[in-house]
């Protein structure tokens, strides 16, 4: 009597070991075969047969279609012609590639691996034969064991059961032993029959290939390969970009290759849909303006899009010569018209934005301008900076929003700051969506943004293109590029020098000597700033409350005001470092300043208030003194084109008394409050608290102090100015040679006093010289492409500068940099030497010296640390700038570069090279040294590991790094510890980690690998999985659908109303985003002010016509994948 196999009451698969167990040979034919599903009867066939002979289990695998394209078969107007040899192939290689993918789906396991490893030898050694049935669809699921049974030599089981675990055992199933002889020898001959069928192809030995190439092959894959499948995947927008575009034959062979490479990534960027712009910046002095130009021509010539370039009112003439040159069919606008022209200006569909990193005040007026522009016009962005992370990552997010809205889906979330802080809570404190650059903006971590600017930004630094780009001379060993006429562009050494000045502390008439002294120090310590912390100030509970207007400007007060006070303070020392007159000045305008407050205040007048962004205060974006009463533009106000009005007020003569500044201070305030009253903002003095003009007379009375002893500077007593002036006309007298200073100032004071000695063919320039371009052109007229414009007689020798000139700028005619100052951060040293340290630089050294006082450093630094101290005591917080100096580190680099010591100026910029880049460069380096590894790593399947050994250190433990494709095809790294706990999941991390030699042997992998891996795996999807709660913003139609039906709900409850299909809406709307259309139809009801009632209707009605939520079909459902894995296992 026949049994029934259901996996209820009686399971299937002990009853076919049983059987098996007394067999000689097998024969099974199947819908579909789980390689991994074989391991209960693979143990029996390893027992039971020799695979000699008959002594084997034939397994007959069938073409299983899916149920709607056997309809679309049957009913399908066109007839498809019979099998043939080709397509017989093209189904067994499609049937192969089927088996490889199964072992690519989930996570390995110890289990898996031993019984894979099993079946391929099995598959090797005949113990087991398979077939692929092509000649038809075939479902039969059968299962023969022949024995040496009289009576009884076949026994078949018939039914539904396929050959994976799920069917054998898991699943409810239906099958029937055949045990009467007739019927049991019928099957048989039908299964000979099918076996020897000439579409019958055997696939045993391709089973066993894609086994031994999988993660279970017996033999352990090289480290070095695991490595280069990272990089190989982390390169893909790299790789994409490079086979996608082509440059423009315009620009010939004047691109280098990695400006090729960085037009081509950058170009796959702003291709994108999703995307739509780019972020250029790589450091000083490798030519962004080329590529950025190369890049536009690309999509004016492939999309036809016409370009606006906005940059620096010093570069326009820069890019119109650029764009005549290249045929770009562009408008060059300077950004300081702005907000004059871009509201009534014609759509140009791409954005050229130079030094975009001076965009990153949100509520300037010009950023809105510009904003706006780029939103109403849908424009494509390319932003140029070479210091894109200028003072905080927010100064980053400022730059994206200008082409990405805040809210919009990025794909990517900041997975690091979310998992310190917790989702929930996340949320609840930020209400944006996770995967926005609103979320990014609330993250305080390098490898949240090195993950953001993964999609956004192409950066390369000088030491990355000598590495990776530039050939080696074989006699020097000196690295070079070849430029366009086949000549070669050396890399040169960059050499510290050092110019000493004596401070005499006896000499009376020694002005740095009266000025480098304690009481200076202290008493600029002890300054209240009072206008810099006017937030500080405001009366709890004034007479007359503020208005709507004035409450706005007390808000932003309260903002800035610790962060202007670090500013003001700092500034004052620094422009004392650069030149006693600068800190001089300075120390006047910041009186008069203090006595304008107080000539209002004792007059009841309003206050004219400046600006509260830091920005204005940070000397490499702005140059001239804040406190300096002639500047009324921009500083206040960004309409304004000009910083300096030459008809505004400002100190010409020193000024010492009281009355003296107050008699001046009536007569700027009378100015101020009638032609240039739009520049200001108003405030009452009523605001403020009585202590507001106390401390304003303290601050007065302290520096006339200081004004009274130190005021009066001369010049011919000023050893710094005599040591430069014997630099210019002695150790380099036919040199060019740029000054650096970070002050106007300072470079007004250099100008006048060197042509007044004599110094020849010599020029100061500003960020407000009316020219700087020309200027620049005269001082380095041969990598300009000027020689045939500039007069020999109108060439210059000598160029001072600030830092805020030297954007964009080719000054490499030169190679002598002097730095007359010295700027807190070092970076601003190695990157003023990147200004003549540009390619093209013809001289083999460039000289950088800095001004230290004779006694050494230690001034300096015993001075700056005195400040340091007062700022932390103080909480005053202040830019990146000053940041550094929390390092003590940079305090001894100022050692270093006093002692001339070498390749102190040779570090990069203060970020790395963007990720793509880095992991396109591993991979080509590797490719072009070894070609073979192209196929081996691409051939690669998923889901391999490897192992090596490893150093552990704090933050760097043993475990492994495992690379995962999430569900939404994004990338997923992390590095997980021994017990698959996650320690980084920052990509950078996870690629130096995995980083090896080509040589480097595979170590036995650990024994909980696996399961670690897969641990690690779960967290990550565990993350990821957590899509509740992305509402959108506030004012959208999902927000507030959801949040109207969720109060709805809460009413209704325990009534009629509160049906199932309104919380499987209201869950719906939760867990998936809402069609387009459903979004149109919601704003519009919600906009006539639908009711509640209404509204669940209405949302009941479109989910039952399927017209409310995007949902994915379950069968569609993406699983997220492994790519593979390295254990990091301790050296034995």
């Amino acid at each position: 009597m026949p049994r029934i196999f259901d996996n209820i009451e009686l399971p299937f698969l002990p009853s076919l070991e049983e059987m098996l167990g007394t067999a000689t040979h097998a024969d099974f034919c199947v819908g579909y075969f789980n390689l991994r599903g074989w391991n209960r009867l693979g143990k029996v066939i390893d027992e039971r047969f020799s695979g000699e002979g008959t002594s084997q289990a034939r397994l007959l695998i069938g073409m299983q279609s899916l149920p709607e394209d056997e309809v679309r078969t049957a009913y399908s107007l066109i007839k498809e012609d019979g099998l043939d040899a080709a397509k017989a192939i093209q189904f067994k290689r499609r049937m192969a590639e089927q088996f490889r993918d199964q072992l690519t789906i989930g996570a390995p396991s110890d289990l898996d691996e031993y019984n894979l490893q099993r079946l391929a030898r099995q598959l090797r050694n005949g113990k087991l034969v398979v077939k692929l049935f092509l000649k038809n669809s075939l479902h039969a699921k059968l299962y023969l064991v022949h024995r040496e049974v009289p009576g009884s030599e076949v026994v078949g089981y018939v039914g539904s059961s396929n050959l994976t675990f799920a069917g054998l055992m898991m699943q409810y199933e239906l099958n029937v032993d055949v045990l009467d002889d007739d019927a049991s020898r019928k099957l048989a001959k039908w299964f000979n029959e099918r076996w020897e069928d000439q579409w019958c192809l055997d696939i045993t030995q391709e089973l066993a290939e894609i086994i031994e190439q999988s993660w279970a092959r017996p033999t352990p894959i090289p480290p070095y390969h695991i490595y280069l499948k990272i990089a190989y995947h982390l390169a893909q927008e790299a790789r994409a970009g490079l086979s996608e575009f082509r440059i423009p034959k315009d620009f010939g062979n004047k691109l280098f290759e990695y400006q090729v490479a960085a037009v081509k990534i950058a170009a796959h960027h702003l291709n994108n849909e999703r995307r739509r712009g780019v972020v250029l910046g790589d450091v000083v002095g490798l030519g962004k303006t080329l590529m950025a130009t190369a890049l536009a021509r690309i999509f004016e010539d492939d999309l036809g899009l016409e370009t606006l370039i906005l940059c620096p009112k010093n570069l326009v003439e820069m890019w119109e010569d650029y764009a005549h040159q290249y045929r770009l069919r562009a408008k060059v606008l300077s950004v300081t018209r702005a907000i004059q022209e871009l509201p009534d200006l014609r759509r140009y569909r791409l954005v050229i934005l130079d030094e975009s990193h001076n965009l990153r005040n949100r509520e300037g007026s010009r950023y809105r301008a510009i904003h706006e522009y780029i939103s109403q016009n849908e424009c494509r962005c390319i932003l140029l900076s070479a210091t894109p992370y200028n003072k905080a990552y927010t100064d980053l997010g400022a730059q994206l929003r200008l082409f990405v809205p805040e809210t919009q889906d990025l794909g990517v979330r900041p997975d690091k700051y979310i998992k310190e802080v917790g989702e929930i809570q996340f949320q609840a404190k930020h209400q944006c969506p996770l995967k926005s650059l609103a979320a990014f903006e609330k993250s305080p971590y390098a490898d949240d943004w090195r993950e953001l600017m993964r999609l956004y930004m192409v950066r390369r630094t000088r030491g990355f293109i000598k590495e990776n780009y530039a050939q080696s001379d074989p006699d020097t060993g000196r690295k070079y590029l070849v430029l366009a006429d086949g000549t070669n562009t050396f890399f040169p050494e960059r050499t510290p020098r050092t110019i000493k000045f004596e401070i005499n502390e006896t000499d009376g008439k020694d002005p740095y000597a009266r000025l480098f002294n304690q009481s200076i120090v202290n008493q600029v310590n002890a300054l209240n700033l009072p206008r810099y912390g006017l937030g500080n100030y405001v009366a709890s509970q004034p007479d007359t409350p503020p208005t709507q207007a004035e409450t706005k400007v007390l808000q932003d007060l309260g903002r800035a005001g610790k962060r202007l006070m670090g500013f003001c303070r700092t500034n004052l020392f620094k422009r004392l470092e650069s030149s006693g007159l600068a800190f001089i000045q300075s120390v006047e305008r910041h009186i008069l300043r203090n006595y304008i407050f107080l000539h209002a205040i004792e007059n009841g007048l309003p206050l004219p208030i400046g600006t509260t962004d830091p920005s204005m205060l940070d000397v490499h974006s702005f140059d001239e003194d804040s406190d300096d009463t002639g500047v009324t533009g921009s500083i206040f106000d960004e309409e304004n084109e000009d910083f300096i009005d030459s008809d505004a007020p400002s100190v010409h003569v020193p000024m010492y008394t009281e009355a003296e500044f107050r008699k001046r201070a009536k007569e700027v305030y009378d100015l101020y409050s009638t032609s240039y009253k739009k520049r200001f903002k108003w405030l009452r003095p009523q605001l403020f608290v009585e202590r507001f003009e106390h401390d304003l007379q303290s601050d007065c009375d302290s520096l006339c102090t200081i004004l009274e002893k130190h005021g009066t500077w001369n010049p011919g007593d000023d050893k710094k100015l005599a040591k430069l002036y014997d630099l210019l006309t002695t150790t380099h007298a036919k040199d060019k040679v740029l000054i650096f200073t970070q002050f106007a100032d300072t470079v007004k004071y250099l100008s006048d006093e060197l042509k007044r000695r004599g110094v020849k063919n010599l020029e100061g320039v500003t960020g407000q010289s009316e020219n700087p371009t020309r200027l620049a052109h005269r001082f380095s007229p041969v990598s300009n492409g000027k020689r045939d414009t500039v007069k020999p007689e109108d060439e210059l020798r000598v160029l001072v500068a600030t830092d805020v000139l030297s954007e964009g700028q080719n000054l490499q005619d030169a190679f002598v940099v002097v730095n007359f100052d010295l700027p807190w951060a070092i970076i601003r040293l190695i990157q003023r030497a990147g200004r003549v340290d540009r390619i093209g630089q013809q001289h083999p050294e460039i000289i950088c010296y800095s001004f230290y006082p004779m006694d050494g450093v230690d001034r300096i630094i015993n001075l700056r640390g005195r400040v340091r101290q007062r700022l932390t005591e103080n909480a005053e917080v202040v830019g990146a700038d000053e940041q550094f100096f929390e390092d003590l580190k940079v305090d001894e680099r100022y050692r270093d570069l006093y002692n001339e010591k070498a390749g102190i100026l040779d570090n990069d910029d203060d970020s790395e090279v963007d990720l793509s880049s880095l992991a396109f460069q591993i991979w080509k380096n590797a490719t072009d040294a070894d070609p073979s590894l192209k196929g081996i790593i691409e051939d690669m399947p998923d889901v391999v590991f490897s192992a090596k050994d490893f150093e552990p250190q704090t933050q760097k433990p043993l475990g492994a790094l495992v690379y995962m494709r999430a569900a939404d095809g994004n990338d997923a790294l992390a590095w997980v510890d021994e017990k698959g706990d996650l320690v980084s999941e920052s990509p950078l991390a996870v690629l130096r980690a995995a980083e090896c030699e080509p040589g480097t042997p595979a170590r036995t992998k650990a024994k909980n690998h696996h399961d670690i891996v897969r641990k690690g795996v779960e967290r990550m999807v565990e993350e990821e999985s957590s899509i509740g709660g992305q509402l959108g913003k506030p004012s959208g139609a999902r927000f507030r659908t959801y949040e109207r039906l969720k109060g709805y709900a809460e009413h209704v409850k325990g009534t009629l109303l509160a049906t199932d299909e309104l919380h499987r809406v209201i869950e719906d709307i939760y867990r998936y985003p809402l069609r387009q259309s459903a979004t149109d139809t919601l704003n519009r009801q919600l906009k006539a002010g639908i009711n509640d009632d209404a509204l669940s209707e209405l949302c009941i009605s479109l989910r039952s016509e399927e017209r409310l939520c995007i949902i994915s079909d379950e069968a569609e459902r993406r699983e997220p994948k492994i790519i593979c894995s390295m254990g990091l296992v301790g050296s034995q």
